[in-house]
């Protein structure tokens, strides 16, 4: 497979082969990662009250014995209306997935492989937008012609963020904050040349 090669202008001008170890990988990489990923990032808000936690319910409703109905000791019950949650959920439950480093390189490897086939991976020498100007960065986009495309710089500079900033259909990282998430999540990813080389050293 091969990734396309950009252009000052974001023309197409020539192609670059993917390293052989992109390719062959197992799926089941960026399943893990993914679902990983995305309990990481849960908000983990969601709790309920347990019969302990419920105001009131500190008297017996009525005595054990002699009126011919159930047994009660408290209208807090998880069986009684108002009364707390059992085995509800709390916000104090670790959501988190290991992912070992290398599922991780093999998750982006795989993803980055993807895009190569599909004929939407481009390498450019560089993403920056001087003037700051959103219009300036939009006519990146049209000239990609691509429904939503991921933008990888070695770093942001200022310039370049704010012309980015509100065009829904982009987003730009740097380079650390690369991952498989994020590669398979948009359709399109632009990576500078010189991110794009240390990737396929650490292949």
């Amino acid at each position: 497979m091969s990734a396309i090669v950009l252009n000052e202008n974001f023309e197409k001008a020539s192609e670059t082969a993917v390293p052989e170890s992109f390719s062959g990988v197992n799926p089941h990489n960026l399943y893990l990662y993914v679902k990983s990923y995305q309990a990481g990032i849960r908000a983990n808000t969601a709790t309920a009250k347990s019969r302990s936690e419920v105001s009131g319910g500190g008297k017996k409703p009525w005595a054990q014995k002699g009126r011919g109905g159930a047994r009660a000791g408290s209208t807090r019950s998880p069986i009684w209306r108002s009364g707390g949650k059992a085995f509800g959920p709390s916000n104090n439950r670790n959501y988190d997935l290991k992912v070992n480093k290398k599922q991780k390189r093999l998750a982006l490897n795989f993803a980055l492989d993807t895009l190569a086939n599909e004929g939407k991976l481009f390498i450019v020498d560089s993403v920056e937008v001087s003037s700051g100007k959103t219009k300036d960065a939009q006519a990146i986009m049209n000239k990609l012609g691509q429904r939503d495309t991921l933008f990888v710089k070695s770093m942001i500079d200022e310039k370049t963020f704010l012309a980015f900033r509100n065009i829904e259909s982009a987003y730009v990282i740097e380079e650390n904050e690369l991952n498989a998430f994020l590669a398979a999540a948009y359709r399109s990813v632009v990576i500078e040349k010189a991110v794009w080389d240390n990737l396929t050293k650490e292949s």
